[in-house]
Formats: C-alpha cells, structure tokens, sequence
C-alpha cells in the first residue's frame, strides 16, 4: 500500500492583499505612499469625529443630570 502524497495548502490570499498586489504593478511608489497616507489620514479623521460625538453626548448628559439636581 502506497502511502498518499502529501497535501500543500495553499492559503487563498485576501482580497486586499490581491487589491495590493494590483495596485504595485500599476502604481509607483510615491503614489501608494500617498494613497496610504491619504487613507490614513481618512480613518483618524473618522475616529476624531466618534470621539467629538461622545466627549459631547457625555458632556450634554451630564449638564442634564445637574440641571434635574435641585
């Protein structure tokens, strides 16, 4: 009896890591530097506005809190 040949997996690469792979061969690197940069920029700018809507939802509850206080 024959021993099975051995099974490779292979992972299945991501779609950003394929979205990656397209990107490098039609983009120079000054320009995905950039775009990283920009998208970068994108999301702290998104975690900013969250923070900005809870420090002023927290700050409007407790201002609501003192004014029920007698």
């Amino acid at each position: 009896m024959q021993a099975a040949p051995p099974v490779r997996a292979t992972a299945i690469p991501s779609f950003t890591t394929a979205l990656r792979a397209v990107e490098s061969l039609l983009m120079r690197s000054g320009q995905r530097t950039a775009r990283r940069n920009a998208w970068t920029s994108v999301l702290e700018d998104r975690r900013r506005a969250k923070d900005r809507v809870e420090t002023q939802r927290v700050i409007e509850q407790s201002l609501s809190v003192r004014s029920v206080r007698p």
